[in-house]
């Protein structure tokens, strides 16, 4: 299902040919529902992507879309990698960029998991409407 203002999914993004096996990755989890991989350009001491197994360009998309199963599945690697991680007691951040205003990159949904360090503000404070 494609979200109105997004991209059609396509199949030859990096997340799909990883999916599939054509281009490696640094593996932490895998199921049915989703994949966890480090981030090959790591912004913060830990840097993992959590993407789901579909054609999926946004969240909106994602969960119009996939089914109850999946959904819990992806929020429960989501979770269980930040906990595996050991970022439960100092924390972390869950990032999903969507859209080009929101600064994705790759059209697949995924999020970011970032922690190992105390993290700054995400965007700074505006005065005004």
């Amino acid at each position: 299902m494609q979200t109105n203002g997004l991209p059609p999914y396509d199949d030859g993004n990096i997340f799909a040919r990883i999916l599939r096996g054509e281009i490696p990755a640094k593996k932490l989890a895998e199921d049915a529902h989703a994949l966890a991989f480090h981030d090959i350009a790591p912004q913060a001491p830990v840097h993992v992507l959590v993407i789901p197994k579909g054609p999926w360009v946004s969240a909106a998309d994602f969960h119009a879309g996939a089914s109850a199963e999946a959904i819990a599945g992806f929020w429960r690697m989501v979770a269980g990698v930040a906990r595996d991680l050991g970022l439960e007691e100092s924390g972390y951040r869950l990032l999903s960029n969507i859209g080009a205003d929101g600064g994705q990159e790759v059209p697949h949904f995924h999020v970011h998991i970032f922690g190992g360090r105390r993290l700054g503000r995400m965007v700074p404070l505006v005065s005004g409407p």
